[in-house]
């Protein structure tokens, strides 16, 4: 038997097997899908949740940000994403972009030496503290918000929202998400916990706006 004559055998014993199967019932999304609160309540919302996890947060606009961001970024060597708006750098800052001379993006080991990466947002959730990078410019590619030890995210203010639903929507989903809410940690062994596991032992988050 060819394989092509196995895999159609195989596809139609499935099919057999599954032929007096129910049809799934509709999910039910009775489930808020809009925010009702005022848009400076759910800022604070956010910033609530994001302390309880532990991060440290700032609030700043155009003026105070790049001296925030120095204030962060003093003792480390940054990595920034390709598309990053550089009017938030401030002088001085030591900082290599995401690629080799020869093009190449930076590797693991390369990016855990520098031990600190700036990043934007793309849009962050109150309800659950959860911030959401998707792969844009200014957000770089994922392994550069969980292999470096420090991650600085600029959360402009026009991204927050209430609910997962509305996060949701302001996604593109064709493209990497990941979805960050506080510093790396677990409580896995005998319910310690453990900060730095899988991801930034440290997250500073600045609302921006």
């Amino acid at each position: 038997m060819s394989q092509s004559e196995a895999k159609a055998t195989i596809l139609s014993r499935i099919n057999y097997a599954l032929r007096d199967q129910p049809v799934a019932p509709q999910t039910p999304r009775a489930y808020r899908r809009s925010s009702s609160l005022g848009h400076a309540e759910v800022v604070d919302m956010l910033e609530d949740r994001l302390v309880d996890y532990k991060a440290n947060v700032y609030r700043e606009d155009a003026s105070s940000l790049p001296g925030r961001i120095a204030e962060l970024l003093a003792d480390s060597v940054t990595i920034l994403p390709d598309g990053l708006d550089s009017s938030w750098l401030p002088e001085g800052l030591s900082t290599v972009r995401d690629h080799n001379d020869d093009g190449a993006p930076l590797g693991a080991r390369e990016l855990d030496a520098l031990g600190a990466v700036l990043t934007s947002s793309t849009v962050s959730c109150a309800e659950t503290g959860t911030i959401f990078l998707n792969g844009a410019a200014d957000e770089g590619r994922r392994a550069l918000s969980l292999v470096p030890d420090h991650h600085v995210c600029v959360v402009p203010l026009d991204t927050v929202v209430e609910l997962i639903p509305e996060a949701f929507e302001r996604m593109d989903h064709q493209r990497p998400i990941t979805m960050i809410s506080g510093p790396s940690a677990t409580s896995d062994i005998e319910l310690e916990r453990v900060e730095g596991v899988h991801g930034p032992r440290r997250l500073d988050v600045i609302l921006f706006g």
